[in-house]
């Protein structure tokens, strides 16, 4: 049996330093569950997140089954947008859209994704099983840059790598992305380490 840490695999596009670079990131596949409204007072996003840590595990035994191969289980992401992205706020939260989701390894294919999710779903009696989807993501040429501290805090690091996009003649396009490399249910908020990124063209 091989024990694979994911996190080296995808090394680099699950490091970040505190001033802003330019990734390009493969498609790679992930499970997700979309949804609406504040992460911090809306229930769906409690039940989204508490559905995905369970469905993900269920990939990773469904994994190690099939291959032999084990693997650390990727860290929660988030994907949030607002109709007209000039208007992303990311101190108000209430009309945001999102997508939660978990990157899984490339052994993750559809038929496994429709046997692990109801089966994990029903198991775990999980509320937002049912809307957990497997889907190939491709986010392509981004800025990226690692914030520190509580996700209430985030607005001068957003700035910062909005102004990186600005100087080096790129453009936003997407949807802004979030990676929580700190476990948002066990962390110290104050010591808790975010990737942002936000996907970007020429202009």
């Amino acid at each position: 049996m091989t024990s694979i840490d994911l996190k080296r695999v995808y090394r680099d596009h699950y490091t970040a330093k505190r001033t802003p670079t330019i990734v390009d990131v493969p498609t790679r596949p992930f499970v997700m569950i979309d949804g609406y409204g504040d992460p911090n007072t809306a229930q769906e996003y409690k039940d989204a997140v508490d559905a995905l840590y369970p469905i993900a595990y269920g990939f990773r035994a469904a994994i190690k089954a099939a291959t032999g191969d084990a693997y650390t289980v990727m860290p929660l992401e988030g994907l949030w947008w607002v109709p007209n992205m000039a208007d992303f706020d990311p101190t108000d939260k209430s009309n945001w859209s999102w997508s939660a989701m978990i990157c899984l390894p490339s052994a993750a294919i559809a038929t496994m994704a429709a046997e692990v999710i109801p089966a994990v779903t029903a198991k775990k009696s999980l509320a937002a099983g049912p809307a957990a989807r497997f889907e190939h993501f491709t986010e392509g040429v981004a800025a990226q840059i690692l914030h520190i501290g509580p996700y209430a805090d985030e607005a001068p690091t957003i700035n910062t790598l909005h102004e990186f996009i600005d100087s080096t003649g790129h453009k936003m396009v997407g949807k802004h992305h979030e990676i929580y490399l700190s476990d948002p249910r066990k962390a110290d908020p104050a010591k808790m380490r975010t990737i942002i990124r936000q996907p970007v063209t020429d202009v």
